[in-house]
């Protein structure tokens, strides 16, 4: 069973950062590439950022150079380093998969907000 639990999401000022943690089990986790999407209030989900098995990296326009994607194969486990934040980053962000089927997490709550 191929499941993706997020954390580490929460309120923070303008300026601030954040480090985002995605957690997965159910598959051969080093063979795949992790992908972070958020969806803000209103608007459709969008992707951020995502990570392939050999460790490439790419990135949203919107997030370059403020957000860093990571993996550590040995605790199945996608890391997102956000810093510089502001409002507009303010959404639900989720963790996908796509192993036959797409797979995506509950999500977790990013606040940008004084």
């Amino acid at each position: 069973q191929i499941q993706l639990v997020e954390s580490g999401g929460g309120l923070v000022q303008p300026g601030g950062s954040l480090r985002l943690s995605c957690a997965c089990s159910g598959f051969y986790f080093s063979a795949y590439t992790i992908a972070w999407y958020r969806q803000a209030p209103g608007k459709d989900r969008e992707w951020v950022a995502k990570i392939s098995a050999a460790e490439n990296t790419y990135y949203a326009d919107s997030v370059k150079g403020r957000f860093t994607i990571s993996r550590d194969n040995d605790k199945n486990t996608v890391f997102l380093q956000m810093t510089s934040l502001n409002a507009e980053d303010t959404a639900v962000y989720i963790c996908h998969v796509q192993v036959g089927y797409d797979y995506w997490g509950q999500g977790t709550q990013v606040t940008v907000s004084s």
